[in-house]
């Protein structure tokens, strides 16, 4: 009888009141440690409540909390060919990106939309390091380039989020080919007197970093985030000396002149609303969602 007590019937009962519990309630900060319920994460939008670590964050939450009502409309960016040099490593160029785009349900690195921020209208980019890296092939190359022609066609200016390792390079020369080609789009906005104003987040290296990156006309950074060409660990090794504290950091670069704000996460949105309200002569942003008061008319003269 101690056996069926001790060890069967609890066993039973396990069995039948198991509960699922789902394994992802918790994220761990990679800067102290910390556990944080996911929820609480995504309100402060994906930033350590404990250290105020920047944690990184897909294109669509960055948008849906960007955008006025997190609505926005994707624009469509023409697809490049498929696998054009037959690449194969470990694995297949093919199968890596079914891989990423089954994990992140995107269809590539890039997401571009239109909408507003605090009733401005604009077009926005962002890169999604999750994919691949953020790495810069001819899709991401397609995509900045219809964000800059559909700015100039709706006359809005163009805020685009940086994320990305570098140059992608199952795509080869065809990827470093973006880098002209991105540039390019930067100058038809700058052509068209359009504000075009860049957030690197953490990582922007590589490529992406030498060319529409630093390009704009604002450059604002989140806390922490590395932007450099080549990193620092090569760097080290490379000249054989110890780099500063802080090197190639977003702190470090607006010290250099490098860039021109660095600005938390929660409070990059209003930072857009009035730079890009100012660089187009606009009014100050009215806050709340009421209508700006309407001025009431002088009174005739008898």
């Amino acid at each position: 009888m101690n056996w069926i007590t001790n060890y069967v019937r609890p066993t039973i009962n396990s069995i039948f009141s198991r509960r699922e519990v789902p394994d992802n309630l918790w994220s761990k900060c990679d800067e102290c440690g910390t556990m944080l319920f996911h929820r609480e994460l995504k309100d402060n939008l994906n930033v350590c409540t404990s250290c105020g670590h920047h944690m990184a964050i897909t294109p669509r939450a960055r948008f849906s909390t960007l955008f006025d009502g997190g609505i926005f409309t994707e624009v469509k960016v023409p697809e490049p060919v498929t696998d054009p040099l037959q690449f194969r490593d470990q694995k297949k160029y093919p199968e890596r990106m079914k891989s990423a785009q089954k994990s992140t349900g995107e269809k590539e690195a890039m997401l571009v939309a239109t909408g507003e921020i605090g009733r401005t209208p604009i077009v926005a980019a962002a890169q999604d390091f999750s994919f691949m890296g953020g790495s810069m092939g001819m899709y991401v190359g397609n995509a900045i380039i219809a964000a800059a022609e559909e700015a100039v066609k709706l006359k809005r200016p163009l805020v685009l989020f940086s994320a990305a390792g570098g140059a992608r390079m199952q795509e080869g020369i065809l990827s470093l080919m973006q880098m002209p080609r991105t540039t390019v789009a930067v100058q038809m906005l700058k052509e068209a007197g359009l504000p075009y104003i860049v957030v690197l987040t953490h990582p922007t290296t590589g490529g992406v970093t030498a060319s529409y990156a630093m390009l704009g006309d604002v450059q604002i950074a989140e806390p922490n985030a590395l932007i450099c060409f080549a990193g620092p660990r090569v760097i080290e090794q490379t000249i054989r000396e110890k780099l500063p504290e802080g090197f190639q950091r977003a702190e470090y670069l607006l010290d250099h002149g490098m860039l021109d704000r660095v600005t938390p996460r929660g409070k990059i949105r209003e930072e857009l609303i009035t730079i890009i309200r100012m660089l187009l002569g606009m009014t100050p942003p009215v806050k709340g969602d009421l209508p700006a008061p309407v001025a009431e008319a002088a009174p005739a003269k008898p």
